[in-house]
């Protein structure tokens, strides 16, 4: 069985940082994509970021330039470095990945529970 366990959420005043870290663990053969979502009250569930098992990075625009998505292969880790915060970047973020299992023959997707980030102004 696969999970994901994401950590690091709180509470931070406007122009802080976070980090927020996501862990897949269970019976892992490969793990393609790795994402960050968020949802705030009342809003729909958007992409805040993406990397690949190459590294390459994608970013919506209301984030660029303030959140670094990085990965660390050997931990089956995906971290989500946010600077500069505002208060519109309150959310429960969400970690997703695509992910091959030991006995599986393709990826699946895998969510996490969610981590609260609130912030303040």
């Amino acid at each position: 069985q696969v999970q994901l366990v994401e950590s690091g959420g709180g509470l931070v005043q406007a122009g802080g940082s976070l980090r927020v870290s996501c862990a897949a663990s269970g019976s892992i053969f490969s793990i393609g994509y790795m994402r960050w979502y968020r949802q705030a009250p009342g809003k729909q569930r958007e992409l805040v970021a993406r990397i690949s098992s190459g590294d390459s990075t994608y970013y919506a625009g209301s984030v660029k330039g303030r959140f670094t998505i990085s990965r660390d292969n050997a931990k089956n880790t995906v971290y989500l470095q946010m600077n500069t915060l505002k208060p519109e970047d309150t959310a429960v973020y969400y970690c997703n990945a695509d992910i091959r299992s030991i006995v599986g023959r393709q990826y699946d997707e895998y969510w996490g529970q969610g981590t609260q980030v609130t912030v303040s102004s």
